[in-house]
């Protein structure tokens, strides 16, 4: 009986997704710089969203906010706070994301987290805010990418640029604040360069 109870609990277990889907989601995957000129649906960003947004954060706080920067107005406001060597790849890609985080998110608590009063943890504690919002932030913007290569689009994160002058330029109520900004679309594979290696497993992980 023991038997047949292990075996039934085994058959339930998840299984790995297929190799061609890890292929497109990290094997394959790349950071890109050169883009060609295919739009980007807006409808895709959302279905993009729609994922990324299921990734874990600390009592589901999700305090990642998302700028979709596309029109070359909105370019052109990002442009002065760019690094010289991110210029030409911000500029070609179809979208620019700029991933932020909201200095307010506690205040959401009671709609993400209504099983505890979560807002009174963070409540008039900046250094516990600013800590939280920026390390879940970045998850969140690490679960966009991986979201957005699921759904067949490339990524090209980076952390080239001013971020006082993001964040004077797009978010002056100071409510806002740019983590990091990740450039989207369809790539130019043409012009990629080798994989840098990755560190081994033993010389990143230890097992205890």
């Amino acid at each position: 009986m023991q038997d047949l109870i292990k075996n039934a609990h085994v058959a339930t277990l998840k299984r790995s997704i297929s190799e061609a889907s890890l292929d497109q989601v990290f094997r394959k995957a790349r950071t890109y710089s050169a883009w060609l000129r295919e739009p980007v649906p807006p409808e895709l960003l959302g279905q993009v969203y729609e994922l990324a947004r299921l990734g874990p954060t600390s009592a589901n706080g999700s305090p990642a906010r998302f700028v979709f920067v596309t029109t070359p107005e909105a370019k052109a406001r990002l442009l002065p706070a760019l690094a010289p060597g991110n210029v030409e790849k911000t500029m070609s890609a179809p979208v620019t994301v700029i991933i932020a985080w909201d200095t307010e998110f506690f205040e959401k608590f009671p709609k993400l987290f209504p099983q505890a009063d979560a807002r009174s943890w963070f409540a008039g504690n900046q250094a516990l805010i600013d800590e939280t919002a920026f390390r879940n932030s970045s998850l969140q913007g690490a679960y966009f990418i991986l979201a957005a290569r699921a759904l067949g689009l490339d990524c090209g994160p980076m952390s080239g640029f001013g971020a006082n002058q993001v964040n004077a330029e797009f978010f002056p109520d100071g409510k806002w604040r740019v983590n990091f900004v990740c450039n989207l679309g369809y790539a130019d594979r043409s012009k990629l360069f080798p994989r840098n290696p990755r560190l081994e497993f033993e010389e990143a992980c230890v097992v205890l």
